[in-house]
């Protein structure tokens, strides 16, 4: 089953007005999946990542974005892997009350740590996000892309150069995988 949403780059823009701006300049009657790849063929990571993470569904963006952090960071920090496995673990079962304990992990964690984004892009993937005592403040569409965008920005960051060709192009073939229903991808 195809994960792809947006056959084209401005289906994805149309929908998501703040992606052309994240994305930057696109062909935007280009196929989604021929764009994102003559991104990662130009190296141009960071629009590359910010149209993948708008691309996929929200799980499969949570998903996509822990693999590739795994890649680009094999040696999370303790506190890093307890929210990555907490995000895992709501991708694997997308029940609210996984979703909920994701989002307190990433509101009380580091912002300079890619984990705690990906925390944030499960728990703002849907349903409310204040605590229930507050009532009901439903994510904007769009949050769980931006906070996938900010977990491998930071990653990124932190990738030597000379690694980081073949750790960005494994990430983004895998996003390219997920989005074309490939193994791996969350049902």
């Amino acid at each position: 089953m195809s994960q792809l949403r947006f056959s084209t780059v401005k289906d994805l823009f149309d929908t998501f007005p703040s992606a052309s701006a994240d994305v930057g300049a696109a062909e935007e009657g280009l196929n989604s999946l021929e764009f994102l790849r003559r991104l990662v063929r130009a190296e141009e990571w960071q629009p590359a990542i910010s149209f993948c993470a708008y691309l996929l569904p929200r799980r499969v963006a949570v998903a996509w974005a822990s693999r590739s952090l795994r890649r680009m960071m094999p040696a999370a920090r303790p506190d890093e892997e307890r929210m990555l496995g907490f995000a895992e673990a709501w991708v694997t079962e997308p029940e609210e009350p996984r979703r909920r304990k994701v989002l307190s992990s990433g509101m009380v964690g580091d912002t300079k740590s890619p984990a705690t984004w990906v925390a944030l892009a499960a728990g703002w993937s849907g349903g409310s996000i204040v605590p229930e005592e507050m009532g009901y403040a439903p994510a904007d569409p769009e949050q769980t892309a931006k906070a996938v965008r900010v977990a491998l920005f930071i990653a990124l960051s932190r990738v030597g150069s000379h690694e980081r060709r073949p750790v960005m192009t494994a990430c983004l073939q895998d996003g390219i995988q997920l989005a074309s229903g490939g193994r791996g991808s969350p049902q």
